[in-house]
C-alpha cells in the first residue's frame, strides 16, 4: 500500500512522528509512506488553498517533502507533483495536537488535508490527538494516538463505508485524552457543538503601542450531546466521525422550496 501522509502542526511537529508510525504499520514492509508536510505550522487553516500566490516545495529525505502552503496545499503537491507516477491508495492527515471535535472540525487544516484527498477521489482519514489535564503534561501526550491509531485505521479500512460519490465519505477520529491502557474502545458519532465555546478575540497592546489580537479559542473540556464526537472522547472512546464536504442543509431543501417556489 501506497500512503501519503500530512498535517497541520508542520514538518517537525511530534504529532507527525506518530503518523509517519501508523502508516508504516499500515504500509507494511512492501509499502511506501510519503510525506509532504507544511513547511510551518498551518494549524486553523481549514481548506485553504495558495490559490493566489505560488509555494516553495523542498525535499526533506527519501519520500519526505516540505512544502510552504496548507494542508490541502500539500495533497495538491503530493498527488500533482511528487507522486505523479502512481497515486496513494491513502491519505492520512495528523496527528493533530489537541482534539478536532465539535466545532473545531470546521477550523481544522488536518481535516482540510482529508477533505482535499477525499476531493481527489482518494480515502483520507484525519486524527487527533485530544489532550487534556492526564495528557497535556505527558511524556508523551499522543501515547493513545500511537497506540491505537494503527489499528483504528485498519478497521476503518476493512469496515468502513468507502463510496465513490462526488463528495466521497472521508473519516474524523479523534482520541480521548487519556493514556492508551485507559482507552475505553471505538465509537462512531456525530459531530457535536459545545455550547458557550466559542472562538473570540483577547486585544493586546505592544512595546509600540500598536494595538494587536489575539484569537481564543473555548472551553475544551465541555462535552457536546450524548454520543456525540467529543463527548465519547470526554467518556474515554475513539471518536469515529464519517464526513462529506457537501455542505448543503439537505433538511432544508423541501421547506424552502415550498415556501420559495
Amino acid at each position: 500500500m501506497r500512503i501519503l501522509i500530512t498535517n497541520d502542526d508542520g514538518i517537525n511537529a511530534p504529532g507527525l512522528k506518530v503518523l509517519e508510525g501508523i502508516a508504516s504499520e499500515i504500509a507494511g514492509e512492501t509499502g511506501e509512506v510519503w510525506t509532504v508536510a507544511p513547511a510551518f505550522e498551518q494549524s486553523g487553516v481549514a481548506h485553504k488553498i495558495s490559490y493566489t500566490h505560488p509555494m516553495m516545495i523542498a525535499k526533506m529525505g527519501e519520500r519526505r517533502y516540505a512544502a510552504e502552503g496548507s494542508p490541502a496545499d500539500c495533497v495538491l503537491a503530493g498527488l500533482y507533483d511528487v507522486m505523479t507516477e502512481t497515486r496513494p491508495d491513502l491519505v492520512l492527515s495528523g496527528v493533530n495536537r489537541g482534539n478536532n471535535a465539535a466545532e473545531n472540525a470546521l477550523y481544522s487544516g488536518t481535516l482540510g488535508g482529508a477533505m482535499e484527498a477525499a476531493l481527489q477521489g482518494l480515502p483520507a482519514i484525519a486524527l487527533s490527538q485530544y489532550l487534556g489535564p492526564q495528557t497535556f503534561h505527558a511524556d508523551d501526550p499522543f501515547e493513545a494516538a500511537a497506540v491505537h491509531g494503527a489499528a483504528t485505521v485498519r478497521a476503518l479500512l476493512d469496515h468502513g463505508q468507502w463510496d465513490s460519490a462526488d463528495y466521497r465519505l472521508f473519516y474524523n477520529v479523534n482520541f480521548p485524552p487519556l493514556p492508551a491502557s485507559r482507552v475505553r474502545g471505538l465509537r462512531v458519532g456525530a459531530q457535536g457543538y459545545r455550547r458557550d465555546a466559542s472562538f473570540g478575540v483577547e486585544p493586546h497592546t505592544a512595546p509600540s503601542g500598536r494595538r494587536f489580537l489575539w484569537i481564543k479559542g473555548g472551553a475544551q473540556h465541555l462535552p457536546t450531546a450524548p454520543g456525540t464526537d467529543a463527548a465519547l472522547n470526554l467518556e474515554g472512546y475513539i471518536s469515529v466521525t464519517p464526513m462529506r464536504a457537501d455542505l448543503t442543509a439537505h433538511d432544508s431543501l423541501t421547506p424552502l422550496r415550498e415556501a420559495l417556489e
